[in-house]
């Protein structure tokens, strides 16, 4: 059964901006390959942390929204664990209103780049 989810992970600030792309590619690329489907991907770039993890301020931003089968989570969040270029991690599962929710706020932004 293939669910809708949506992930936001953190990367560490030391990493160069091609550092932080080849760790996107990636992840995209672990999902794509295991047979989930990429909805939406956004980089939110650089922002400051609400609280300092391992002894830093800052970290890069990436989201990424997916359908996929609920096995692949669990070997999604490993890779995440091994990478010491994450420094934190969320993936949840998203219900029909989250879902609604998303593709709204994916057209108003799509509208935004063409105004």
């Amino acid at each position: 059964m293939i669910r809708d989810y949506e992930a936001v992970f953190i990367l560490t600030p030391v990493l160069s901006d091609a550092q932080v792309k080849e760790a996107v590619i990636k992840y995209k690329t672990f999902l794509t390959d295991h047979g989930a489907e990429i909805v939406n991907e956004e980089h939110w770039g650089l922002k400051k942390l609400a609280y300092p993890i391992q002894k830093k301020s800052t970290g890069f931003y990436q989201l990424f929204q997916f359908k996929a089968n609920p096995d692949l989570i669990d070997k999604f969040e490993l890779e995440f664990r091994r990478d010491e270029k994450i420094i934190r991690f969320l993936t949840f599962k998203m219900d029909k209103y989250a879902v609604e929710y998303a593709g709204r706020r994916r057209s108003k932004m799509s509208e935004k780049k063409e105004a």
